[in-house]
């Protein structure tokens, strides 16, 4: 394999790993996999626990 199709690899393995994290975010209060992505007025990203309403970004 040349160099650029081994750095593509690395680069598709780093997003599974992001999607594989994200999918297996719990809420920090409660531990429910419950969890709602939200956008923030400032764009910013934030995430609120449907089963016991806590937020955090």
């Amino acid at each position: 394999m040349s160099a650029s199709g081994e750095e593509a690899e690395e680069a598709a393995d780093d997003l599974l790993a992001t999607a594989e994290a994200r999918a297996r975010l719990n809420c920090p209060s409660c531990g429910s996999a419950h969890v709602a992505q939200v956008l923030g007025d400032n764009g910013g990203v934030s995430y609120v626990c449907t089963a016991c309403g806590h937020s955090w970004s």
